[in-house]
């Protein structure tokens, strides 16, 4: 079979569906999609409730972890990555958060020129289907759709009021002018399944004549004359090339893109040299500026039997799976995760750096561990950590799993940043608007409270968001750290580039997911030489106190 096409897309993941789809669009290009992992079909993907399964499974999650962590007692981190169609967008929580536009104009500012909010929001809109967002902020007409869950428990209320109470804003779209404050939290579902971009946008590209789907494994791109001329993969025990007649495009994540490009030569020189690797650029940045989001689960007792504990059984399980399964409704249907706030730490913070995610019961992300008791959570985490991480090659063998050290809390201010974000929840929780409800503290628990054990809770408790970034930073062609310039084009070598998380150079505020899809949707046009989208005169919403309040 004589493999070749016009633009050759490793991974079929948030950024990966997106340039497959918009690559093919005007029928123009042949595009071949190289995936390893297997099918999303089955209600374990598809189901938006079962959001904990897939990521713990090794059908659909490439199953990497990090070394120990020396600042959180050596603890090893889950990295779970999406091996299956629609990449991690297949197995993510499914919370749609574009982030600041202070993120974008930091990038920018930081060498990513044409990245800043202004010319990233038109792209915003172009790949989303907004339902109930801010007219004139949001996209109507996109292929990826989002949707607001419908917040019946009365606790996803309760927490947006003590927010309020507590003195801080309310935002009617934290995805539209204002990011500021507690509202409703969006999901990519629709109609009841989950809305990867395998759904969105790679279902929609593959009945092109001109794109077609690989199953492989990708081994090292295939660099002649300092020119990316192909993809070697490995399929059925089979070693053979994928031929790109104009360009590879690595969308492969913050894990894999890094590791791709140090097999096929492209990273830090002495590294390299170490495994035996033929040296093609030395690109001292491939690998570093690993980022990652933090969390913790702050959890209280409910006095009232109205969360999802009444239904952690066995016999309601069945029947939320059944409902969903015939007709997409029910507590199948959401992630939960439908209310949200986006907070400053402190005054002389210009704009938000604290996240929640709020649910009404209180379990662990991996679905282990529920509290014995009806409950209610607050996911709580800083946004812009300066610890910073690496993705670095265990050997020269395709097949190791890359040595991910994430760093973690190794900046002194993540200490007193994390410590603010959980005593800054109990002040939210103790509002009136949670008197019905309250219990004890389940966790940390109210016995925690010096700095002291509240520093001993996070290095036992933390737990990746799982946004890693940053390992291929975008910058100036010209800055001896960048690994892509502006144009997403590999620093050093033709015809080569990368577009997903990893070229990120801060991570930005919230879930990575929906910035990833827009680096896709606005990489394409770069690759196929068109005028980026006119950028928008729309200026967001900064609170007029930041200077003197934190709220």
């Amino acid at each position: 079979m004589q493999l070749e096409a016009d633009y050759v897309i490793i991974g079929s993941g948030s950024a990966g569906s997106a340039l497959a789809y918009r690559l093919s669009e005007d029928g123009k290009h042949s595009v071949i999609v190289i995936e390893y992992g297997g099918s999303d079909i089955g209600p374990l993907v598809q189901m938006p409730s079962a959001l904990s399964i897939p990521m713990n499974m090794s059908h659909y999650d490439w199953g990497f972890s990090s070394e120990p962590e020396p600042h959180l007692g050596n603890r090893v981190l889950a990295t779970p990555r999406g091996k299956v169609l629609g990449g991690s967008s297949s197995i993510n929580g499914m919370v749609y958060v574009r982030g600041h536009a202070g993120d974008f104009d930091h990038w920018a500012e930081a060498g990513a020129s044409g990245w800043a909010y202004a010319d990233v929001l038109p792209y915003f809109k172009r790949m989303e289907h907004s339902h109930g967002g801010e007219a004139g902020w949001r996209g109507t007409d996109g292929p990826l759709h989002v949707q607001r869950g419908p917040r019946r428990n009365p606790l996803y209320a309760a927490f947006v009021e003590a927010g309020h109470q507590a003195g801080f804003e309310l935002t009617e779209d934290y995805n539209g002018s204002k990011q500021e404050g507690f509202g409703a939290m969006e999901q990519t579902i629709h109609r009841g399944r989950r809305w990867s971009t395998a759904n969105a946008y790679l279902r929609p590209a593959l009945k092109r004549k001109n794109v077609s789907l690989v199953k492989g494994f990708a081994r090292r791109v295939v660099i002649e004359n300092q020119r990316a001329v192909g993809v070697e993969i490995e399929a059925g025990k089979q070693i053979q090339v994928v031929k790109a007649k104009r360009e590879v495009v690595i969308a492969a994540s913050a894990i894999n893109s890094p590791k791709l490009l140090m097999l096929s030569g492209i990273g830090p020189a002495a590294q390299l040299r170490q495994h035996g690797i033929d040296i093609v650029a030395d690109r001292p940045g491939v690998g570093q500026n690993l980022q990652d989001h933090l969390e913790l689960y702050i959890q209280q007792e409910s006095t009232q039997p109205i969360t999802l504990y009444s239904v952690l059984n066995p016999f309601s399980k069945a029947l939320i799976g059944a409902q969903w399964l015939f007709f997409k409704t029910g507590l199948g249907a959401t992630n939960h995760f439908e209310a949200a706030a986006f907070v400053r730490s402190a005054p002389g913070v210009e704009y938000p750096d604290i996240q929640y995610h709020f649910i009404p019961a209180a379990v662990r992300y991996d679905g282990k561990a529920a509290a014995k008791s009806h409950g209610f959570q607050a996911h709580v985490g800083p946004m812009r950590s300066k610890s910073r991480g690496t993705v670095t090659l265990r050997s020269a063998d395709v097949w190791a799993k890359p040595e991910i050290r994430f760093n973690y809390m190794s900046h002194p201010e993540d200490w007193a940043d994390f410590r603010h974000a959980i005593r800054l929840t109990r002040e939210i929780f103790s509002q009136k608007a949670f008197d019905p409800y309250r219990g004890k503290e389940i966790s940390p628990g109210s016995n925690v409270q010096s700095d002291d054990a509240l520093d001993e809770f996070i290095r036992q408790h933390a737990e990746s968001a799982y946004h890693p970034c940053g390992t291929c930073r975008m910058g100036a062609a010209s800055d001896p750290t960048s690994v892509v310039d502006p144009e997403c084009r590999v620093i050093g070598v033709e015809g080569l580039r990368v577009a997903d998380s990893s070229i990120f150079p801060r991570v930005t505020n919230g879930n990575l997911n929906g910035p990833s899809i827009m680096t896709g949707e606005k990489a394409a046009d770069h690759i196929l030489g068109r005028t980026p989208l006119a950028p928008s005169n729309q200026e967001p919403w900064i609170n007029p106190r930041w200077q003197t309040s934190d709220r």
